[in-house]
């Protein structure tokens, strides 16, 4: 089977959830302070919650235009308000500000999935990979070298003045690598993301993560099923296998 990868010169990827597990990283950075203060919560609920205020902060960027387009200034912000609830308030009044920058640093520290490094290492040797995310530079930085992440260049939604699924973020990508829609494939675990990236032209793949909480969605089905995207792939591994096949 034609893998539509023929033609490919640039593979971009989303990086929450994508190639890190933030879920689980956060959550245990939380449970380690919960233990270090003698709190006992649900830290699992406090890592989405944070997430999803995040998520829900983007989506007014993109629509309003007003708004922070720096991720650690968002994140601290949704931070405070969590901790002056009434839910976290007795949290919140152990953490001094040192303990809450390094807790909003949490994000910088992520692990990649099993797949992640392994299967990079092999594109790279094929292909230009870049991340495109909407986490700001120095984020992208340190996550990159805490997980072992070997970019050849690194985009921020921030530099393209939106968030994702923004279609001019996409269109910013392409223009600095010079390169048209049709040689580039975007690879996420999102479906918003993907339909973001096709309404800018590229290829998608879809890598599905199932323990990527709470933003699973709908079942992804690729075109030839009737779906959206243009490729499925269980890893990144297969991706590279799939890469090399097609330039055979």
């Amino acid at each position: 089977m034609d893998s539509g990868l023929g033609n490919i010169q640039a593979l971009i990827f989303d990086i929450f959830g994508t190639c890190v597990d933030w879920y689980s990283s956060v959550t245990e950075a939380l449970a380690a302070l919960g233990k270090k203060y003698s709190v006992d919560g649900d830290w699992s609920a406090f890592a989405k919650t944070w997430r999803r205020g995040y998520m829900d902060g983007i989506k007014e960027v993109v629509k309003s235009g007003k708004g922070s387009l720096n991720m650690d200034v968002m994140h601290r912000e949704i931070l405070e308000t969590m901790l002056q609830s009434p839910e976290w308030s007795h949290f919140g009044a152990l953490l001094d500000k040192d303990e809450r920058y390094k807790l909003n640093t949490a994000w910088h520290h992520l692990h990649g999935w099993a797949d992640t490094t392994p299967g990079l290492y092999s594109l790279k040797k094929q292909t230009m990979i870049c991340a495109l995310s909407n986490g700001n530079v120095r984020f992208l930085v340190d996550v990159a070298k805490h997980a072992d992440l070997p970019w050849d260049v690194v985009f921020s939604s921030e530099m393209f003045g939106s968030f994702k699924p923004d279609v001019r973020v996409y269109q910013g990508a392409m223009k600095h690598l010079v390169l048209e829609p049709q040689h580039c494939a975007m690879i996420a675990t999102h479906a918003w993301d993907l339909r973001g990236a096709a309404q800018a032209g590229m290829k998608t793949i879809y890598v599905p993560r199932p323990a990527e909480e709470p933003m699973l969605e709908e079942e992804v089905k690729t075109k030839a099923e009737g779906g959206e995207v243009d490729l499925i792939v269980s890893s990144f591994v297969e991706l590279a296998a799939l890469l090399a096949s097609s330039k055979k």
